[in-house]
């Protein structure tokens, strides 16, 4: 799961939350899935932030080449 881009992680995000909706689906289960979606989620949010990262430095570059 590490090597998985964002779009693979939001869709394994989305089939652990269909079978987290399915009624017969045992506690246990559950929150193991609860925990891989959590896990999965933080990753997503993470991947997110390192692009944010990397625009904010592509913009700052462009606009030092522009003033100068």
């Amino acid at each position: 799961m590490k090597n998985e881009s964002f779009e693979e992680k939001l869709e394994h995000s989305k089939a652990l939350l269909e079978k987290l909706m399915k009624p017969d689906i045992t506690l246990e289960e559950s929150v193991k899935l609860y925990e891989e979606g959590l896990t999965t989620i933080k990753e997503a949010q993470k991947l997110i932030e390192e692009a944010k990262i990397k625009v904010s430095v592509i913009e700052q570059s462009n606009q030092d080449v522009s003033d100068a």
